[in-house]
């Protein structure tokens, strides 16, 4: 049984560059792949995402985005309910950057959140056990 290490995607290019576009375009492929090859032996996930800097914009719902455009946000909503993929974006980043959930909307004393569904708020601590697991590390 050969054990392959999961990539981790770490995600910090804004929704509007290419390597973000590229991201999404990889992490679809892997979990494709995933799918097709399915084990059932195995209960590590296929992929990790994790959202840092620039692309925290990823997860506000409110941005909006040209008919002519490919919509980053719902492309990732699709693609994380469809494999129950978690979408983890740092807290720290994303609040620095106007993106809120219900809680740390209350806690900052915000008026009110614009986390797009399927994103999740986290701290460092779950980039770090992501890396601590045998991971491929690949930033974009």
């Amino acid at each position: 049984m050969t054990i392959k290490s999961t990539p981790l995607l770490l995600i910090t290019a804004d929704p509007s560059h290419p390597l973000a576009h590229l991201a999404l375009r990889y992490a679809q492929a892997v979990l494709e792949q995933a799918e097709i090859s399915a084990n059932t032996e195995t209960t590590k996930p296929a992929i990790n995402v994790f959202f840092y800097a620039d692309a925290a914009y990823t997860a506000n719902r409110l941005r909006w985005q040209s008919a002519d455009q490919t919509n980053l946000t719902q492309e990732w909503q699709v693609l994380a309910e469809h494999y129950q993929l978690p979408l983890d974006i740092c807290v720290s980043t994303a609040l620095s950057r106007g993106v809120s959930d219900d809680d740390n909307s209350a806690r900052h004393q915000l008026q009110g959140d614009n986390i797009a569904k399927g994103f999740h708020l986290v701290g460092l601590s779950e980039l770090a056990m992501m890396m601590q697991s045998d991971c491929r590390l690949i930033q974009f």
